[in-house]
């Protein structure tokens, strides 16, 4: 029964104001021990109850993962080692900020064979913008030096629509960070949550407004395709081969178990959420996992994912909804958001930006 792993790694050394992900600062000995042997009991007690669960990917999400010492990951796979297939892709999130070589090189050791590098931009003054704690000089030497000591398969994080962006640093981001020995590049707009610092500090009025972004969102595509980065998802590009293992599992409604405060699980037939709370994380027997779908993987949801993805949703599995679909998609077709090939309909970029719309408006009433 293979399976992916998320592990929601909840500490930061500080938070972004735009973050909405789940996270507190960083942790004492005592913290940090204690949430070592929640994970890993936690992940035992799956399992102890599902004879034969396997992981096939691995990842390590935050917060900050890369704050954690190197006894926490080396506890870890010494706890489930036999459980992860020997070609498991492992992702674990990086901050510039919080490694060097040794640390890099130990992390390798451990079983790690991807890093998801917290770039955002090239551009010092989005970087401080977006209150990041680093460089670019920093990020891109830290690319490099997880290059030096094994790590092949790197991805990068680059930002749009960040306060003082323009089409031409953009470009300039999109030119440093794809000459690094990166394989991989998660390209994404700006969303001012509710209830970030960005949010309650009006900094809306300050970010390039919607049709800005847009235009942005274009040409980060346009730019990336050119330099080998093959847009696979709304917001993700990868040279052909790396797209990522388990953030796939998502789009294509596949099972993956979370462990840790706000981690989301996909498995045994229902979806379900631990609370945002280390506290209860911590000091409960198993980790609180609250249903909130009963019964996923429905049409709707499966092909919802499908549309995310430049391989679009196969109609030819679903022959009941085929026609319905096809022909609620010509209008989307004709103003060149939607393409359709051998009974496959797929969003081109530009309807990636309206996809909500979109796909609300094809899959609606059935």
């Amino acid at each position: 029964m293979k399976t992916g792993l998320y592990i929601h790694v909840p500490f930061c050394l500080r938070k972004c104001p735009y973050c909405d992900f789940y996270s507190v600062s960083s942790p004492d000995d005592e913290i940090c021990e204690k949430y070592t042997k929640a994970v890993i009991s936690n992940i035992r007690r799956y399992l102890a109850d599902f004879d034969g669960l396997t992981f096939d990917t691995v990842y390590f999400g935050g917060g900050t993962p890369s704050l954690m010492p190197l006894s926490f990951f080396n506890r870890f796979f010494e706890g489930i080692s036999s459980c992860i297939e020997s070609d498991a892709e492992i992702t674990m999130e990086l901050n510039p900020k919080t490694a060097d070589s040794s640390k890099l090189r130990s992390l390798r050791k451990t079983g790690i064979n991807r890093l998801s590098v917290g770039v955002q931009s090239a551009i010092d003054s989005e970087l401080r913008a977006l209150g990041r704690i680093h460089s670019f000089r920093e990020a891109e030497d830290i690319i490099l030096k997880a290059h030096e000591v094994g790590f092949e398969n790197i991805s990068a994080d680059l930002m749009i629509g960040i306060k003082g962006q323009t089409a031409e640093t953009l470009v300039s981001s999109v030119d440093k960070i794809s000459a690094l020995p990166v394989k991989h590049i998660s390209s994404y707009i700006l969303k001012i949550e509710e209830g970030t610092e960005y949010y309650k500090n009006g900094i809306i009025n300050e970010v390039p407004d919607e049709d800005e972004a847009a235009d942005m969102y274009l040409l980060a595509v346009r730019e990336l395709e050119t330099r080998g980065f093959k847009q696979y998802e709304i917001s993700n590009f990868s040279a052909e081969g790396y797209e990522s293992r388990h953030n796939l599992k998502y789009w294509h409604c596949e099972e993956y178990i979370g462990i840790g405060p706000s981690a989301h699980s996909f498995f045994d037939g229902r979806r379900y959420e631990v609370p945002r709370s280390l506290r209860d994380f911590l000091e409960q027997p198993k980790q609180e996992e609250n249903v909130n779908e009963s019964h996923p993987g429905s049409f709707f949801e499966k092909a919802m994912l499908a549309l995310r993805l430049t391989e679009g949703l196969c109609l030819d599995r679903y022959p009941a909804y085929a026609g319905k679909i096809i022909k609620k998609a010509e209008k989307y077709k004709k103003a060149g958001l939607i393409k359709t090939d051998n009974n496959t309909i797929s969003l081109t970029p530009e309807g990636f930006l309206v996809s909500n719309m979109i796909i609300s408006d094809i899959l609606s009433k059935f």
